[in-house]
């Protein structure tokens, strides 16, 4: 406020003395004397030292009474309407200032006096914006903040956003008081974004963005309009405030088209509406949908279902998008506040739409829209929210065994201020913030409640809610007096420009497991990095509790003997070099020279290195294990084995992070789940967790309901006009790597198909990895041959899937995507051991060639074309030194015996690769597309390192990678490390549908039994059965349905639902009730008596009975 003395310097005016603590009200005469000195003031100071003093004066003798007894308000209201005196209209602003700044404080039931009671006066000071005087501007802007800065969240939004709701509604006024009220709703929004405050102020903002997205129906519409204002001013404020209202949306699926639909709102153009709708249809909705997104997008949806002129493909995107939010809405209630909104339009689209399959997406539409309204939501979890009406129900009840109110004010007053308390007490409640209850109840009842106990209604009130909190969201368990607390912070967590966690609690209890559960790209691998390099603010530090990180790093000290490797650690050998050789003896690493513990790191599996970073940890002695993905390479013996190691050691605390919905059943004593950037505790294992929050199911099924995967279709093979017909088989493999005493794999062999579904199964070190590698010609067999046909396209993850990467950290997904498949080729094939070239090789090349035709011999430069000949392929040579007239032609068999084997294969790789990208160009929009389809966020693949992102993002980088040449043949070393439940059923999904063949590794039994309905196990190198097993479909969320996933990967009939084997050793094996019958072509001796059979059976029936059906020819009599 513009003064030059300070209020509390501020001197006494002398005509009078301010009543003391006595209490005593002072006379009307006193009042509106005091009045009459501060509007005739001569200058601002005496006005401004008059109203504080009669806001003294108020205070202390009268309180909020005084508000109303004195018609202080109406001299108040009266004297800023005079136009013709400025310094009148300066001295209200001033008394409002004084009014605003200290009242709410001492009496914060003048809140409902300022805003809500006879209109309040509140909106006296926005008008006052647009006076001519700028001391009046000024005072006015400084009696709006004074009252903002007093008001809790629950006021603001009970409160504050009515009353401005009601001015901006009122289409009278000055532009200037318009700006001013969106600029404080701008200034709310605002308010209620997260950041780094103290505890206290992030649960306040967390309660005000709660709160003030429940009001975005109404506001929106107002903001909205102000968008088109005339006045320009008015119009850039509106688009101001509308960005700011869309942070309250806390939806990351919708965040990236916010820009977009703000454009639409301020520019309401058929064609923005068209653009704006076809970018929500290209989303994939995964969140919760709640009231603030609805209250978004609801109106452009209805805009765009009601116009007559949309076109149907808009109309088609539209119902689709209806759909899919609509699924997500958990709460009915919401779900009847907005989607009534919605109805008529799609079953006008469902009767009206020209085209039948918009029809029938509406009808589908219309479907769930009326499941999600009906009660029977409630089934699956969701929690009513309680009403204000509820509150106030309560509160009269408790109010009425006090004697009732009986204070000053009139019944008029005495209703509006039991509704507003309701309404704030209703936030707390359902922010189950309960602690606030009383602030909100026993300061506002002072002076109405008849016996004046407010602190016991208060109490009484917040008691009753706090004991339906628990029947709600059952009792807090209680505590075991025998548990140790080794950890209890409070803590922030933030990666790169992203918040992860905000002001959240993390405790841990001595001898307690517990599972880290959340999304991909939550943070929970960061939250364990943070722990384990002590940068996690109030953690212990490692002289107080000892932490140990156990996660995939395979690469490190390869070359190092596994006892060297642990003994390097300066803590260890301390121990002595026996105890080490004990503990390893332990974890099943044989001693002694021929010993797994004198074999070098690198030569481990995945499991065996698992097993080894473990058995470091024990050495280490940690207080607190943080396993992340301990079960990720480890068979099924091996899982049990760290099933019963965790159980039995009740002394180490860990705390993990595992997408093993079965070994978090078996190990873990409590769960951690990530919920709005919080950490909330659930007490008992991952199946007591999803009892009390249904939500959690996904970690039980397949799913493709939260994250959907799209696999591009295959494409045709020349020649392959059967799903059952092999198109690559492996004879008779065997290898052996250097230095190891036994073959890795021996005389193994396999055919593949379109249709296969095949999984190699067996323990860790079996030799599934090196089939695989041989598989795809990562490596060469030492023994046997692999054929495949020559446009075959194999898309391969390795069992480390994040190698793919590791070199392009620096880049971004789409970055990656570019570079690999920049000239045409994918490079990472390149690096294929059937593609480098030995000297050997280089040696062949330099031989000249005699091919008998007269010409000598020649040198050859390069292959240069191909073209079918016969069943095979002949290519077309260009000759060292010679013109391209002298090319020839030479056989794929007569190269292949000259020894030419990986010129051929990279003719071959180069065309396979040409036919793939065909229909794919390296342009931004279809990388995005891309990385969409394959469940990754489009902003994150565009502009965030690979550096930056967890183990699932990266994983799913590697698919889009292995994807985009549109592969027929899908190998997948250990596909389900590193992705979370949401993408494992999105996967699944994918796999399932993909038409093309399909090869895995995976120990995730829930995994194969679902997809694989044939398996080969390997033992010790060998294949030892194969079995073929009905695929489990009940193991998919969506099995009664069967649907396929998308237009994109069609089913693939038998391939995907029969238990037939995939042609083992056959160029064209199948399941026969699936094959078409083969006619039998007829001799025309045969046709001519078919004919007459058929001539007679008719004149039979025309003599027959009336009645008598008729004959039908058929090929089979």
């Amino acid at each position: 406020m513009p003064h030059t003395v300070s209020p509390s310097e501020t001197p006494a005016m002398p005509t009078i003395v301010a009543k003391g603590p006595s209490g005593v009200p002072p006379t009307s005469e006193e009042i509106s004397s005091l009045l009459d000195n501060i509007f005739t003031s001569d200058t601002s100071q005496k006005s401004l030292d008059g109203a504080y003093a009669l806001t003294n004066l108020l205070m202390q003798g009268a309180g909020c009474a005084g508000l109303l007894n004195y018609n202080v308000l109406a001299n108040v209201r009266k004297a800023a309407s005079d136009k013709k005196n400025g310094a009148k209209r300066e001295s209200a602003m001033l008394i409002i200032g004084a009014l605003f700044e200290r009242f709410p404080r001492e009496f914060p039931l003048s809140e409902v006096v300022f805003l809500l009671h006879d209109g309040g006066i509140f909106d006296i000071a926005l008008d006052a914006l647009s006076d001519k005087g700028a001391v009046v501007r000024d005072a006015a802007q400084y009696a709006i903040d004074a009252l903002f800065g007093c008001l809790s969240p629950e006021a603001m939004v009970n409160g504050l956003i009515p009353a401005l709701e009601r001015y901006l509604s009122k289409g009278s006024g000055k532009w200037q008081g318009f700006v001013g009220a969106y600029s404080l709703i701008e200034k709310m929004a605002v308010k209620a974004q997260l950041g780094k405050g103290t505890k206290d102020e992030e649960r306040q903002k967390d309660l005000l963005r709660e709160s003030m997205g429940k009001t975005l129906k109404e506001l929106i519409p107002i903001v909205e309009s102000g968008m088109h204002d005339l006045k320009s001013e008015v119009a850039k404020q509106s688009c101001k405030t509308m960005t700011a209202l869309t942070t309250l949306l806390s939806n990351d699926d919708v965040a990236p088209r916010i820009p977009l639909l703000i454009k639409t709102m301020e520019n309401p153009s058929a064609q923005t509406l068209q653009k704006a709708i076809h970018a929500l249809s290209q989303t994939t909705f995964v969140a919760i949908v709640t009231s603030p997104v609805l209250a978004m997008l609801t109106p452009l949806l209805a805009r765009s279902l009601n116009t007559p002129a949309t076109p149907q493909e808009t109309l088609r995107q539209t119902v689709v998008v209806v759909e899919n939010l609509t699924k997500l809405v958990h709460d009915p209630a919401e779900a009847r506040t907005f989607l009534p909104k919605l109805q008529p339009g799609v079953k006008s689209v469902k009767e009206t739409a020209s085209l039948p399959e918009v029809r029938e997406l509406a009808t589908r539409a219309l479907d769930v829209i009326e499941t999600a309204m009906g009660d029977s939501h409630l089934a699956s979890g969701s929690i009513s929210k309680t009403t204000p009406e509820e509150v106030l129900d309560v509160l009269n009840a408790k109010i009425q065994e006090h004697g009732g109110l009986g204070g000053f004010g009139d019944s008029k007053l005495q209703d509006l201020a039991k509704n507003y308390i309701a309404g704030m007490v209703r936030e707390d409640i359902n922010s189950r913030m309960h602690d606030r209850i009383p602030d909100r109840i026993d300061p506002y009842l002072r002076g109405l409640l008849a016996d004046g106990n407010t602190e016991a209604v208060a109490t009484a009130v917040q008691s009753h809610y706090i004991a339906a909190d628990e029947i709600k969201f059952g009792k807090p368990a209680p505590e075991d007096p025998n548990d140790v607390e080794i950890v209890n912070a409070d803590f922030s967590l933030a990666y790169g420009g992203m918040l992860l966690l905000s002001h959240t609690n993390l405790r841990l209890l001595k001898g307690h497991r517990y599972g880290l559960c959340g999304r991909n790209g939550a943070g929970k691998s960061t939250l364990m990095r943070s722990i384990a390099n002590e940068k996690l603010e109030g953690f212990p530090p490692q002289d107080v509790v000892r932490t140990c990180f156990v996660e995939h790093n395979q690469g490190e000290d390869a070359n190092l003997t596994i006892l060297e490797y642990v003994a390097k650690d300066p803590k260890i050998v301390a121990q002595g070099m026996d105890h080490i050789r004990e503990v390893l003896l332990e974890f099943g690493f044989t001693d002694g020279p021929e010993g797994r513990q004198s074999q070098p790191v690198g030569s481990l599996s995945g499991g065996w290195k698992m097993k080894l970073a473990l058995a470091r940890a024990m050495l280490q002695k940690a207080d607190v294990l943080l396993l992340d993905e301990p079960t990720n390479h480890l068979d099924v013996a091996n899982v049990k084995w760290l099933q019963e190691y965790l159980r039995s050691h009740t002394e180490i605390t860990s705390l993990i992070v595992s997408h093993d919905s079965g070994f978090l059943d078996e190990v873990c004593t409590d769960i951690y789940h990530y919920e709005s950037k919080k950490l909330v505790c659930y007490k008992g294992n991952l199946a007591e967790f999803v009892k009390q929050k249904p939500e959690g199911k996904s970690y039980y099924t397949l799913s493709a309901s939260n994250v959907q995967f799209k696999f591009p279709p295959p494409g045709i093979l020349s020649g392959i006009k059967s799903q059952t017909r092999a198109i690559m088989r492996m004879s008779n493999v065997s290898y052996t790597y250097p230095g190891a005493p036994r073959p890795s794999l021996h005389d193994a062999s396999l055919s593949l198909t379109l249709s296969s579904r095949v999984a190699i199964i067996g323990g860790n070190g079996a030799g599934k990895s090196t089939f695989i590698k041989i598989l795809t010609g990562e490596t060469i067999p030492q023994g046997g041959k692999v054929e495949k046909h020559p446009n075959l396209r194999i898309g391969y993850i390795k069992q480390h899937a994040l190698e793919h990467v590791e070199m392009h950290l620096e880049k971004t997904p789409s970055q990656y995507l570019q570079w690999r498949y920049a000239n045409g080729d994918d490079r990472e094939v390149f690096l294929k051991q059937t593609r480098i070239l030995t000297e050997e090789d280089k040696a062949q090349l330099e031989k000249p060639v005699d091919l008998g035709d007269g010409r000598g011999a020649r040198r050859i430069e390069t292959l240069i074309g191909r073209q079918k000949w016969k069943k095979s392929f002949q290519y077309e040579v260009k000759w060292v030194g010679l013109l391209p007239k002298h090319n020839t032609m030479i056989s794929r068999e007569t190269l292949l015996e000259l020894g030419f084997f990986k010129l051929v294969q990279e003719f071959d790789d180069h065309e396979a690769s040409r036919e793939g990208l065909g229909f794919r160009v390296l342009d931004p929009k279809t990388i995005t597309k891309h990385f969409e389809d394959i469940g990754m966020d489009p902003e994150i693949a565009n502009h965030n390192e690979i550096s930056g992102l967890s183990g699932g993002q990266k994983v799913k980088v590697v698919l889009a990678g292995a994807m985009w040449n549109n592969p027929h043949l899908l190998v997948l070393d250990e596909p389900t490390n590193f992705l979370d439940r949401d993408s494992l059923g999105g996967l699944a999904v994918a796999i399932r549908d993909f038409k093309g063949g399909v090869v895995m590794i995976s120990h995730n039994e829930e995994f194969v039994g679902a997809l694989c309905p044939e398996q080969l196990h390997i033992a010790d190198g060998r294949v030892v059965s194969r079995t073929n097993n009905a695929v489990s479909l009940d193991r998919f969320e969506d099995s009664a349905t069967n649907s396929p996933s998308g237009p994109g990967t069609p089913a693939t009939g038998s391939a995907v639902t029969s238990a037939a084997p995939s042609a083992v050793n056959s160029g064209d094996e199948g399941d026969l009730k699936f094959r078409a019958k083969k006619k039998k072509k007829m001799t025309r001796a045969q046709q001519k008596e078919r004919e007459t059979r058929r001539r007679l059976r008719y004149i039979e029936w025309l003599n027959s009975p009336k009645g008598t059906p008729k004959p039908v020819d058929s090929d089979d009599e």
